[in-house]
């Protein structure tokens, strides 16, 4: 990580990934009022606008599952862009002692951390997949909400 474009890299993809913290703002109200929703007017509910509130609620762990993950690894990518994490290597290492990757083996000389674009390509397959999950999470709100008997 002594690259200046690596730091850049991670510096960006921190900043991109703050970004996404409004999906996740919008993913978890949607749960709260869909759970709301449920919990105060469940039995006046159509079955189909009560199995799409639920759908957006159970839905709703996996979206802060998700955003619990953006969140750690926009704090990793800062910390590796600002070099208070010296270098991949040493990423790993504390990741390891903390129980959260498996550690290197028992001869160092075999390990070769994880590349830089690697973690970028996981860390962007996350944020696809968190987004999917806030839409999909929207378009069950929409349903239930088109399918609410309103009289």
């Amino acid at each position: 990580m002594t690259d200046d474009n690596d730091r850049a890299t991670c510096a960006a993809l921190a900043a991109l990934l703050r970004a996404m913290a409004l999906p996740a703002v919008w993913g978890f109200a949607l749960t709260c009022i869909s759970a709301l929703v449920l919990a105060l007017t469940l039995r006046s509910l159509s079955t189909t606008a009560t199995m799409a509130f639920g759908a957006v609620v159970i839905l709703g762990a996996l979206e802060r599952y998700f955003a619990f993950r953006l969140r750690f690894d926009e704090a990793l990518f800062d910390g590796l862009a600002r070099n208070t994490v010296a270098s991949l290597d040493a990423l790993d290492r504390a990741l390891s002692s903390l129980g959260l990757r498996e550690p290197p083996p028992s001869q160092p000389s075999l390990h070769t951390p994880r590349p830089l674009d690697d973690r970028v390509q996981g860390t962007r397959q996350l944020m696809q997949r968190h987004a999917i999950v806030v839409a999909c999470q929207s378009a069950m709100f929409l349903l239930a909400l088109m399918t609410q008997d309103l009289s």
